[in-house]
């Protein structure tokens, strides 16, 4: 396993679908549980890491942000592991970005109601903070400090936001890629060395 961050490797999983997710609503800090599919996905990944790590996945770290859907994520693919479903870590700073008074609407939805906010979010997603919410630019910051406290290789169980966070401050993706990427669901982003692939 790998010690220095250089060399390092982290698996970022994204939870599984929700009905949330389905209606295109804003989750950032609300509890939603995985649906049906949500817990197909979580089951798929805990097949597909033995093949992406290369090593017994007991010698991982697992860390996991505290929120329903991430740790219901987690614990379906440990089971699958035939790890102990709860001896993971968690870690707040890993929880998704808050949308503040949007949460639970639709972009349409708010295009509507909030078409300055939105509006202005549009022509700078990196720095802007919804009403009661959280900029991209704030993320990163504890983001930052959550990665540097994950000593050796580590699954990482987050969400849409953190990953394409994690993909900017890790491997350098351009900011205004990196806020408008499509992060899946059912799939790994393996970041190591300044660079990352997809698997699934």
């Amino acid at each position: 396993m790998s010690d220095g961050a250089e060399t390092r490797r982290l698996f970022f999983v994204r939870h599984g679908e929700t009905d949330w997710n389905v209606a295109g609503r804003l989750q950032g800090r609300r509890d939603v549980p995985l649906n049906a599919l949500g817990r197909v996905q979580a089951g798929r990944i805990g097949r597909l890491l033995p093949r992406l790590t290369g090593e017994a996945p007991e010698r991982l770290q697992f860390v996991s942000s505290p929120m329903a859907r991430t740790l219901e994520t987690m614990r379906i693919m440990r089971t699958t592991l035939d790890l102990p479903v709860n001896e993971f870590a968690t870690d707040i700073r890993l929880a998704e970005l808050s949308f503040g008074d949007w949460e639970g609407k639709t972009w349409p939805q708010l295009r509507r109601s909030e078409f300055e906010g939105v509006r202005r979010r549009d022509e700078d997603p990196w720095n802007y903070a919804p009403p009661n919410g959280e900029s991209y630019q704030a993320l990163s910051e504890r983001l930052a400090r959550a990665i540097s406290d994950i000593e050796g290789d580590a699954v990482v169980v987050t969400h849409g936001g953190v990953i394409r966070t994690a993909l900017h401050v890790m491997a350098g993706m351009p900011i205004a890629e990196a806020t408008g990427l499509p992060v899946r669901q059912g799939a790994v982003y393996v970041v190591q060395g300044g660079s990352f692939q997809v698997a699934s």
